[in-house]
């Protein structure tokens, strides 16, 4: 079965979709149409059903898969699916697993990685309150996402993108021998704990109450301070450290930290997330296009294209 990853201009299929998102539109006649995002383990795309009917909004719920029929077109270089039609499938027939797209990374070899670097820190307070911060979350640790939209926003994301930042934590560590390796481990695989909290799941992702009104930064905080308490470690350095980390790790106030860095760690960390964030972004964008091809204007990066060198390019 053809896949959202293969799909190309000029394609006209029916097929199997994970209704991500849905809006609904009107256009200047004042005719009805829905805004989609679709999609199946290979990816997402966006499309458009003009001329919709009652029956296809009821159909058209997020969290469900239904049988569409599209034509695929290039839209501002970017692939776009213009619907023709959608029908109902019987969601307890379907494998959702062949919907979600996830990490790249099996579980298994992510949670023996959290445990190894878990086991890297020495300090022993900074290694309780990692420990128990991860515990108080549980599995939803590894099947998260990191976003709802932008980077690393697939099943087992969030994991995905605290595993990447310790390893370059290390990286950096090695280079600046100045650097407190336990402190920026720790940073690194605790500092988004609370999009466990800020996001409904790794399906349909969306925004809870709670995270709309608070944010994962401060619900990490949160977070911690319950762990702190519970092992009595409310009032150890390490303990203030590690809430700096998570508070300031965004870096900027206008980017959501209530603090900027003060300590070389913490900038240390803000950096490292910051570029996590992008090249994951920038590989998922690349990813849609051909050498040669310039993208679509990406609003998480300034609003900007990125083009795909031709040089030494292969076809993946």
């Amino acid at each position: 079965m053809t896949r959202i990853k293969e799909l190309k201009e000029h394609d006209r299929l029916s097929m199997p979709l994970l209704i991500k998102d849905c809006v609904n539109g009107t256009t200047n006649k004042g005719a009805p149409y829905l805004s989609l995002v679709l999609a199946d383990e290979s990816g997402q795309i966006d499309g458009k059903f003009w001329d919709v009917k009652d029956k296809d909004v009821r159909t058209a719920v997020p969290g469900r898969v239904a049988e569409f029929s599209f034509d695929v077109l290039l839209y501002k270089n970017v692939l776009q699916l213009r619907i023709t039609k959608i029908e109902p499938l019987d969601q307890s027939a379907v494998d959702m697993s062949r919907f979600v797209t996830a990490s790249a990374r099996s579980e298994a070899d992510r949670r023996q990685e959290v445990r190894d670097y878990i086991h890297k820190i020495k300090n022993p307070v900074l290694q309780t309150l990692v420990i128990g911060m991860i515990d108080k979350v549980k599995d939803k640790y590894f099947d998260y996402p990191a976003a709802s939209k932008i980077h690393h926003n697939f099943m087992g994301g969030l994991s995905e993108h605290s595993l990447s930042m310790a390893e370059m934590c290390e990286a950096v560590c090695d280079h600046y021998p100045q650097l407190d390796r336990d402190l920026l481990i720790a940073g690194a695989l605790v500092h988004d704990v609370g999009k466990t909290v800020e996001m409904s799941g790794p399906v349909t992702t969306e925004y809870t109450l709670e995270g709309k009104l608070e944010g994962h930064i401060s619900i990490g905080n949160g977070i911690l301070s319950e762990v702190a308490a519970e092992k009595h470690l409310e009032d150890r350095e390490e303990t203030a450290l590690l809430h700096h980390m998570i508070l300031s790790h965004h870096g900027h106030y206008e980017y959501g930290s209530p603090v900027l860095p003060s300590t070389q760690e913490a900038e240390v960390l803000a950096t490292i997330d910051n570029l996590d964030a992008r090249m994951n972004t920038l590989k998922q964008v690349l990813d849609g296009i051909r050498p040669g091809e310039w993208s679509s204007r990406q609003f998480a990066m300034e609003n900007r294209q990125f083009y795909k060198p031709k040089f030494n390019a292969k076809e993946k």
